[in-house]
């Protein structure tokens, strides 16, 4: 008996090996699969704007959903990551630090002040505290950076992640919508427009369109404000480790802190812009590159979304990320006209 079962199970694994790469081979080729690629392939031509970049993945997830949910999520991570390195090759370098210094003057009050709102929410909605603290990192930092580098450090059950890139996404995707128009009625400077968005729009590729749909001046600015205030991920994460002793969740132990290390690629790559000549006259061409790929990120960020995301996020959670969103702009906007022109 045993010398008949041997055989029998190894052509069973193979049979199932077999299986999975014909159901694998069959949905590379799916008209879904295609109608995806077709999609995605259209965002890096200059024909699909990045808020109809977004609109259309987030489309495409509600109604057919994401065929490669898995490889969506992480090309669209490194992919956002290498298109802002190759961003800084268009920026000069003297503008890069003026904006950030100006942006670190609102970050060192507002993300404090963010923090501190977010916990007076939590206790008066009665949210779950690590579910609340990474949705004020995302909305007092830069998004999903921020809750995926703070959930490392306070041991953030998977639930309680989706719940804050849930609401983090949903509000990300409105105001690369509603910022532009408003830019536009309270006639901002590109400068302060830039500085605004910097501020107050979650994620780095939600600031970059846009900006970018404000002129090359805001952009500029709302890149180096947004990634200036994405350094204070590792002094945040460092404080939540000091005060979280006990952790906050016991029986597991803490991972290493996630450190944006592309700003330092952005850093590099904005230095040789300023002191390389040959590089500055490619500039255009690499900008040009570099925003098409954005465009790409965001439909794959749209794609991200499910049905699953949108019900976990509950009304709770998107209480606190609205309200904490809407003072951290109104605020930011009041300080930006009276000290930016």
């Amino acid at each position: 008996m045993r010398l008949l079962k041997v055989p029998f199970q190894g052509r069973s694994r193979e049979w199932l090996k077999v299986q999975r790469q014909t159901k694998a081979l069959l949905k590379l080729f799916s008209w879904q699969s295609l109608a995806f690629s077709s999609l995605a392939g259209s965002c890096l031509t200059d024909w699909i704007s990045p808020p109809a970049a977004l609109t259309l993945g987030i489309l495409f997830a509600l109604t057919l959903e994401n065929p490669f949910p898995i490889a969506s999520k992480i090309v669209a991570k490194y992919l956002l990551q290498i298109c802002v390195a190759l961003l800084g090759f268009s920026l000069n370098l003297s503008i890069v630090l003026q904006a950030g210094s100006r942006g670190a003057l609102f970050a060192a009050g507002s993300i404090g002040t963010t923090f501190w709102l977010g916990n007076c929410l939590r206790r008066w909605l009665r949210i779950p505290v690590q579910a609340s603290v990474l949705i004020s990192a995302g909305t007092a930092i830069c998004g999903g950076s921020a809750i995926a580098a703070v959930s490392s450090v306070i041991n953030a059950a998977e639930s309680e992640i989706s719940i804050a890139m849930g609401t983090v996404f949903m509000l990300n995707a409105i105001a690369l919508y509603v910022f532009p128009p408003l830019g536009q009625a309270l006639h901002l400077t590109p400068t302060q427009f830039g500085t605004w968005t910097g501020v107050s729009i979650h994620d780095i590729s939600s600031v970059v369109g846009a900006a970018s749909q404000f002129g090359l001046g805001a952009l500029e600015t709302a890149t180096a404000v947004k990634l200036s205030r994405a350094l204070w991920i590792i002094p945040v994460c460092l404080g939540l480790i000091k005060m979280s002793r006990p952790p906050l969740t016991l029986g597991y132990r803490q991972r290493s802190i996630q450190i944006p290390w592309f700003i330092g690629l952005f850093l590099l790559a904005s230095t040789l812009r300023t002191f390389v000549p040959d590089i500055a006259a490619s500039a255009p061409k690499i900008k040009h590159f570099s925003s098409l790929g954005l465009t790409l990120t965001l439909f794959l960020i749209g794609a991200s979304l499910s049905r699953q995301t949108l019900k976990a996020v509950g009304w709770k959670p998107m209480i606190q990320g609205v309200v904490l969103w809407v003072f951290i702009s109104a605020s930011s906007l009041w300080l930006i006209l009276q000290l930016v022109e």
